[in-house]
């Protein structure tokens, strides 16, 4: 059913040093259809979903040990891997070190 507040899992990366110094910069990997930015228009591709992005939503509503997955592509995000940076609609680290 849908629900009045939306819970989602958002995915982000920081190329600090440190990344619990309080300055550390910290930057969003955005989906192709998930809803993230306000400012963006909805992506429209009835009647099917971009699965990754639909499985996301799904994943907000439970833990990280009911979708073991969501570690795996952090971790595929985090070694740069082009297959899994392809289901993402941008990498902030683009052509820089990973974070």
């Amino acid at each position: 059913s849908i629900t009045k507040e939306r819970t989602e899992v958002i995915l982000q990366g920081t190329s600090s040093l440190d990344p619990n110094d309080p300055a550390a910069v910290w930057e969003e990997y955005d989906f192709k259809c998930k809803p993230g930015d306000l400012k963006r228009r909805p992506c429209f591709i009835t009647p099917y979903h971009y699965r990754l992005d639909w499985l996301m939503w799904f994943a907000a509503f439970q833990t990280y040990e009911q979708n073991e997955w969501v570690i795996h592509l952090a971790g595929k995000l985090l070694a740069q891997e082009e297959e899994t940076l392809s289901l993402m609609a941008t990498n902030p680290f683009a052509g820089r070190a990973p974070p």
